[in-house]
């Protein structure tokens, strides 16, 4: 009985739900409803608050910058990724089509860089359109200042990767026509140093929040366009020396159908000057060189950003950055891990590679070379101060080991070679710690016998492997503008300037004055002092590029070291091991690296491929050259 009172209950209750949802269902709004977790374009363009965050989210197509997993270090002559297949060796190997693209970032991706692109529009739009709520004056300025900014860094990825592409103004809806031809390279140019123009106008005098862009953000941006426009690559006449069949209808996708290199080399030293004088760097006033300690303080601060608490570091560097993107309550930038020695359980991801490590000067500025018996002997002593804060080599000192992997190395150093060791009365192969023959991590270990320092925080109370970092990535800093304006000068045959300029980035990091005096001179040392100063800071990349020397620099085969230590006759040691060369002979070898990466060069690569899915939805795209 109870039973049956029980479904008799359950029936009326059913009927009653059924009646409340009819009910309901008659009121003429019942399915009209906002859904939880979104909001209308309209209530946003009427709240400051919301149109702020939806600038706020734009900014996310920055990424953590430079710091992904994979960097474009592994994708020039500076460095190797250590993991396989990701992609990258496609890239290396000559090997990418519009079907296979190998590795591509989602900071410089085709269709996201379009979908960040959009949303700059739609602010500019409602903006400019008047069609928000928004009564601040201020704030609308700094918002389409903001908004110009990005869609010109967005515009700017875009053109350096791909060459000329498509200029979408507006916010397209599903009736329009998706089929759109690329334009010129010339009006890309333009048209991004007008959305420079636009942001330095609406922001100069605001002081934004840190993070945020600036009206000097957008004069370093203007800098960089302008200087990459002058260069070989976009001059038709020396691109298409050095590059021959290209079809004349895609040539001004590519370079300027008409004008003078050296009139846009004027704009470019133009627009270098316009950031020098707004800006302000970090001692670039010496009139001499600072000393070997120093320099190699000044570097790791710049490197740094004001990001670190490592004892000695300079929190005045950060004057340093234009635009930056900061890790101050974020857990993602796990920079240190992705890249740090496996011997402290790190991922030793983009390591240095011997072509950028020869390169380093030594220290009175004279040329590193194997063939010099002195400094093949001890090829780590006495080379610019830069070296060694950018480059973790066999022997350098680092952090605590105790701290990560245990009481196995009590000196702290970085071990990359095979040494001679006794145990139980017999000499044997000891392989270090950071290789991959680790008795800590062999999966992790580098190939190329070196580990990458520039922006790991060298405080000793981070080590733990997993610990995220607050070093900001520099999307611009004082002294690439610097260079820009270096380089501008050399090209316009003004010497003088370029000489001064070079000086003050030289001393800064304790190096000598240059020495040549010719142009053709100071192109070279100003190549050099490029590459050397701004390593694993994404511009190699594109300079070997821009100044049509990629056959002469990726194309090269990888190199890496092999360390050995065999003990000098009557010595010997015990675990653990510790560099010595009171104990140890050691032997350093070049070695061709060619098991991981076949590196090869092939003219195409100039320019990324559109994926076979691009040119697909868009009938007028046309593909660039060698695809």
């Amino acid at each position: 009985m109870k039973n049956i009172k029980a479904i008799i209950q359950n029936k009326k209750l059913y009927l009653l739900v059924l009646v409340t949802f009819f009910a309901a269902a008659c009121k003429k709004d019942f399915m009209d409803v906002n859904p939880p977790d979104k909001i209308s374009a309209d209530l946003v363009w009427k709240d400051p608050a919301l149109a702020q965050a939806f600038v706020n989210d734009i900014y996310n197509g920055l990424g953590n910058g430079g710091f992904s997993e994979q960097m474009l270090a592994s994708v020039s002559d500076e460095a190797m990724f250590t993991h396989p297949t990701r992609g990258i060796d496609l890239v290396n190997n000559a090997t990418i089509n519009p079907s296979t693209l190998g590795w591509v970032d989602d900071t410089w991706a085709y269709k996201q860089m379009y979908n960040r692109i959009r949303a700059c529009n739609t602010t500019i739009e409602r903006i400019v359109g008047g069609d928000n709520g928004l009564s601040s004056q201020g704030l609308k300025d700094q918002l389409l200042g903001e908004a110009y900014f990005l869609r010109a860094y967005f515009y700017q990825q875009l053109l350096r990767y791909y060459g000329a592409v498509a200029l979408i103004t507006k916010t397209y809806t599903l009736t329009d026509n998706f089929n759109i031809k690329r334009n010129t390279y010339e009006e890309c140019v333009n048209f991004i140093i007008k959305d420079c123009d636009e942001a330095n106008r609406l922001l100069a005098g605001k002081t934004l929040d840190k993070g945020r862009t600036s009206a000097l953000a957008a004069l370093a941006l203007k800098s960089r366009v302008l200087i990459y426009a002058a260069s070989d690559l976009h001059d038709r006449a020396k691109l298409t020396a050095k590059i021959t069949g290209i079809a004349a209808q895609k040539l001004d996708f590519l370079s300027y159908a008409s004008g003078n290199q050296a009139d846009r080399y004027r704009l470019a030293q133009t627009a270098a000057k316009a950031v020098l004088d707004a800006g302000t760097g970090y001692k670039l006033t010496l009139s001499a060189p600072a000393t070997t300690a120093e320099g190699q303080v000044n570097f790791k601060s710049i490197a740094m950003g004001g990001g670190s608490k490592a004892p000695g570091i300079d929190a005045t560097a950060a004057s340093e950055l234009i635009f930056a993107r900061y890790f101050i309550t974020q857990s993602n930038n796990r920079h240190a891990q992705q890249n740090g020695p496996n011997g402290y359980h790190n991922w030793a991801g983009n390591t240095p590679i011997g072509l950028l490590v020869d390169d380093y000067e030594m220290n009175d500025g004279s040329k590193f070379s194997w063939t010099n018996p002195v400094q093949k002997a001890n090829p780590y002593q006495n080379r610019d101060p830069r070296f060694y804060a950018t480059i973790l080599y066999d022997g350098a000192g680092w952090k605590p080991r105790d701290k990560a992997s245990g009481n196995v190395d009590p000196a702290n150093q970085i071990q990359t070679g095979i040494y001679d060791l006794l145990s139980s009365g017999s000499v044997t192969d000891f392989k270090g710690l950071d290789t991959r023959g680790s008795s800590i991590e062999n999966w992790n270990g580098s190939w190329t016998g070196y580990y990458y320092h520039k922006f790991i925080d060298p405080d000793p109370n981070i080590v733990d492997a997993s610990a995220p970092q607050t070093i900001p990535w520099p999307f611009f800093r004082y002294t690439e503008a610097v260079f820009n304006y270096i380089e501008a000068s050399i090209e316009l045959g003004e010497l003088t300037n370029a000489t001064n300029w070079l000086n003050k980035i030289r001393f800064r990091a304790g190096m000598p004055a240059v020495t040549a005096t010719d142009q053709a001179g100071l192109r070279e040392v100003y190549r050099h002092e490029r590459r050397i100063e701004m390593a694993y800071e994404e511009q190699r990349y594109h300079d070997t590029r821009r100044w049509l020397i990629a056959s002469e620099t990726l194309g090269r085969k990888v190199t890496y070291i092999k360390v050995t230590g065999k003990f000098k006759a009557g010595k010997t040691m015990s675990a653990p091991y510790h560099y010595d060369p009171t104990v140890y002979d050691y032997t350093y070898t070049p070695v061709i690296e060619n098991a991981q990466e076949n590196r090869s060069w092939d003219n195409k690569l100039y320019f990324r491929p559109f994926s076979r899915d691009e040119i697909n939805k868009n009938n007028l795209l046309e593909q660039n050259p060698g695809y």
